[in-house]
């Protein structure tokens, strides 16, 4: 047993066997409280048994950087409950395997300094229970190798984001799916489809995707910030987005290509487009390719211009100083999802899953129910527990 102990409380093994791995947990008065296991990379099945003989209890159960799998549980004195689902795990490490018939060395993906220590790029498999009153009272880890992959590729508004008030849609997406589909976020904030190949994630990905697998493609909004030669919508980000095709349909996997998200700038009551021809040039590629596609652009135009002006605020990162304790300026940031925002397009993922027919969409949790971006949710309530980990920088990117 190797512990480590993390900011408030921890638990951690190394978990090397095939075999299942079952830890108690100590009662305690401290949350939101913290667990981690040292893994390999790969996916695992992680039963949790919630509740107390002692107290009513009210837990959410969040993995890695803040990627949620159950939202409320609450339960009242005496009650259990048991939850499954599948969590992947990777580090920076590639290891070689086989391309094209040739075996590719060894290497490691080049995470940005922000990257760094985070949950996403370590040893370790990190849950989080937070809530009102959460308690767990044990926790199962075993490794899986059924489960259907889903890799994201991405920005700012597909990543993992670690750190309070930001949020995007990749961690919210796992709570929609059952426990026969694990996400794999590899995402990061200020990318191009460019850059995030040549920080040497795509080969993250095609050295730990197996026959069936999907890979999720969001680019645009940095891409259009490129300046030099052969930038642009109809030359460097097509001929990237061909190779995220010809790469991952070349590893036996399924690939879904996802409009940019849009921008909250109004003309008036209308969402003025950002984003130039990239939405075009993506959906180009798509008919080309014959790869389906989700217009994000589309749908996050219809939610944001039902919600209106000031709505839609509710949304993303604007927030007044005093809202949290630690703030010492006001936030106004139209492009950076805070976790209500990231939990409403997630819904349109899914939905734009549905209008495709996508396989995905028989392994949705009994609790979904389809989703009008024209009839959003109430941001007032929305469940979020805010983590104990916070940051007053925007990502990168815009």
């Amino acid at each position: 047993m190797k512990k480590r102990f993390l900011t408030l409380l921890a638990f951690g093994a190394m978990l090397m066997s095939a075999t299942a791995e079952t830890f108690k947990v100590p009662a305690t008065e401290q949350y939101p409280y913290y667990y981690s296991v040292d893994v390999p990379d790969g996916n695992y099945r992680v039963t949790v048994v919630l509740g107390s003989k002692k107290k009513n209890t009210e837990t959410c159960v969040r993995a890695e950087n803040r990627r949620l799998f159950e939202q409320k549980v609450v339960l009242k004195k005496g009650q259990t409950q048991t939850f499954s689902f599948v969590v992947n795990k990777r580090s920076v490490d590639i290891p070689s395997y086989i391309k094209g018939g040739k075996e590719r060395p060894a290497s490691k993906v080049r995470i940005k300094p922000g990257e760094i220590g985070s949950f996403s790029w370590d040893d370790k498999l990190t849950l989080e229970f937070n809530g009102a009153a959460p308690c767990v009272q044990s926790i199962t880890v075993e490794p899986d190798t059924t489960a259907i992959t889903v890799f994201l590729c991405g920005n700012s508004t597909v990543v993992d984001q670690g750190k309070e008030p930001w949020a995007s849609w990749g961690q919210i997406i796992p709570f929609w799916f059952n426990d026969k589909v694990a996400i794999c976020n590899v995402a990061e904030s200020g990318l191009t489809a460019g850059t995030f190949l040549a920080q040497n994630r795509l080969e993250k990905i095609l050295s730990m995707m197996k026959t069936g697998d999907y890979v999720f493609c969001e680019f645009g909004h940095n891409d259009e910030k490129e300046k030099g030669p052969g930038t642009g919508a109809w030359y460097h980000y097509t001929v990237n987005l061909k190779k995220f095709v010809d790469e991952v349909r070349g590893k036996g996997g399924n690939i879904i290509f996802c409009t940019p998200t849009q921008r909250r700038f109004f003309d008036g009551t209308t969402i003025r487009n950002t984003h130039g021809d990239f939405p075009d040039a993506m959906k180009a590629v798509a008919v080309r390719e014959n790869v389906p596609l989700i217009d994000l652009n589309a749908s996050t135009k219809v939610l944001f211009e039902t919600m209106g002006v000031e709505g839609s605020k509710k949304l993303l990162v604007h927030y007044k100083i005093g809202d949290f304790p630690w703030m010492d300026r006001d936030f106004a940031d139209n492009t950076h999802f805070n976790p209500f925002g990231a939990y409403e397009v997630s819904k349109l993922v899914v939905m734009g899953l549905k209008e495709i027919n996508s396989p995905l969409v028989q392994y949705l949790r009994p609790e979904w129910q389809d989703f009008d971006p024209k009839n959003p949710d109430r941001a007032e309530e929305f469940y979020w527990p805010q983590s104990i980990y916070y940051d007053a920088k925007k990502p990168d990117g815009n």
